[in-house]
């Protein structure tokens, strides 16, 4: 063999090395891209407010930081504030739902809250009411709210802890699924 044989079979196996190794590499470079994709836009110190099909206010949103996923279409919020207004027309009072993290769905219409989610409102005769849970998920839409999570409802002289929630905001009815403990308490006249 020529020193022109040996040059080109080097060559041959340098170039089926070389893309061999590059092959390797590409999958690594897709997750490392992927991984670092920037969020389509970011919201800091921010108040949104949310309307519904009607043109009626679904929800309010404060919060110090919100990120949009471009390809998701989804939304992760930093320590949010939710505020779902009652019923047209009723006097119940709106409801102010906090969080560590939130998520919301591509059309709005999911609001998945994470970490000391407390829930406050006011019922029809006045009493303060409040859940706390770890997690919650609220459909402003349809006025309603579920958890799979251990949570404790209160009201003065009540409290209710149990597993798992079925919540109509509507008519501010609270029903806990499993393991539900009531214990009343005594209030000052």
């Amino acid at each position: 063999m020529s020193w022109r044989g040996i040059a080109t079979v080097l060559l041959l196996i340098a170039a089926l090395l070389t893309g061999w190794v590059r092959w390797l590499q590409r999958d690594k470079e897709q997750g490392q891209s992927h991984a670092q994709r920037r969020p389509d836009y970011v919201l800091s110190d921010f108040e949104l407010v949310a309307l519904d099909k009607k043109g009626q206010e679904s929800f309010t949103l404060s919060a110090p930081r919100l990120e949009r996923d471009p390809d998701a279409k989804t939304m992760t919020i930093a320590t949010p504030l939710f505020v779902i207004p009652p019923t047209p027309g009723s006097q119940d009072k709106p409801w102010e739902v906090r969080a560590r993290t939130g998520w919301v769905s591509p059309e709005g219409k999911e609001l998945r809250l994470r970490g000391q989610v407390t829930a406050n409102n006011t019922n029809r005769s006045g009493k303060a009411v409040s859940m706390e849970t770890e997690e919650l998920n609220v459909f402003p839409d349809e006025k309603r709210a579920t958890s799979n999570a251990p949570i404790t409802v209160r009201q003065p002289g009540f409290t209710l802890n149990g597993r798992g929630l079925d919540a109509d905001l509507k008519a501010n009815n609270i029903a806990l699924k499993s393991d539900i403990k009531g214990r009343y308490e005594r209030t000052p006249r």
